[in-house]
């Protein structure tokens, strides 16, 4: 039974978890190989740790892990050749329409009802993200726009999934995401082979993407979602698209424009009232 304590770590812990993923984009445009190579490795590397750290047996899998595995390794793989079908803000806007689909299918699969709360918190981050990346919007590549809408509704499921795993017994989450990036790591792995490797910079940059973008991620998510509920696993990491391109100006000078600022402040904004909001009334 989580605690109100349990809660707001577990929210501090999605925080840091946000942070962590938003640390892809720079790091992957250090690194000069084909996209789904660079999916292969990553998952390699965030593979390896989450072994050493969990140890996890191979024996007696569920379905529900098997099920979070897929939806994982499925979520970071459209999600990477979205961006190779559409822009990256496509991409980015639609992968987020994930908070949707668990609004609405939270209720069945979990039994976690969305709030009102929820809904105001969905609708400011959504159009947060229009904004912050509306100058580079287009509705030309439905392909990749569509592969970009299959990676939310995986991302959705991702999370949800992993959720359903927590709440099991003494089940622990960290299982599935190992598989996942395993999965990832093994079906990327052609592409390894039949492109020239990275310099020493991208192999860093590889390293720093599968121990921290990724493995220090899966720690802290694995954690939070046994106390915080799937939307809410959600919504806070949501910061990710905002900051990733704060990391990108920073180090290469690509100044965001006035729009992508009001975004940004309202996607931060949101994310921080529905923090606080939702660790208040835990304590009620």
């Amino acid at each position: 039974m989580s605690t109100p304590a349990d809660h707001r770590r577990a929210l501090l812990l999605l925080v840091v978890c946000g942070l962590c993923w938003s640390t892809g984009g720079l790091l992957i445009k250090l690194v000069d190989w084909h996209p789904l190579a660079i999916w292969s490795a990553r998952s390699a590397i965030a593979g390896a740790m989450l072994y050493l750290v969990c140890r996890p047996s191979l024996r007696r899998i569920t379905r529900a892990e098997w099920a979070a595995a897929a939806a994982l390794a499925a979520t970071t793989g459209l999600f990477i050749l979205s961006n190779k079908l559409t822009t990256a803000a496509n991409a980015i806007l639609i992968q987020y329409s994930a908070p949707i689909w668990i609004a609405l299918l939270g209720a069945w699969f979990l039994n976690e009802r969305a709030t009102r709360l929820d809904w105001i918190t969905i609708g400011l981050v959504l159009g947060g993200i229009t904004l912050f990346f509306f100058e580079q919007l287009t509705f030309d590549h439905v392909a990749g726009n569509l592969v970009a809408l299959a990676a939310g509704v995986a991302f959705a499921f991702s999370a949800m999934t992993l959720r359903k795993v927590a709440l099991v017994g003494d089940s622990d989450p960290l299982r599935p995401m190992f598989l996942g990036n395993l999965l990832g790591a093994v079906i990327g792995a052609p592409f390894m082979l039949m492109h020239a490797g990275p310099d020493s910079t991208g192999w860093l940059a590889l390293l720093g993407l599968g121990v921290v973008q990724q493995a220090a991620a899966y720690l802290c998510y694995a954690w939070a979602i046994r106390h915080a509920t799937a939307l809410e696993a959600m919504l806070i990491p949501v910061i990710e698209p905002v900051l990733s391109p704060v990391w990108v100006a920073l180090a290469f000078g690509e100044r965001p424009g006035p729009w992508a600022l009001v975004g940004g402040v309202i996607v931060v904004g949101a994310v921080v009232a529905r923090g606080a909001l939702g660790s208040r009334r835990a304590r009620v």
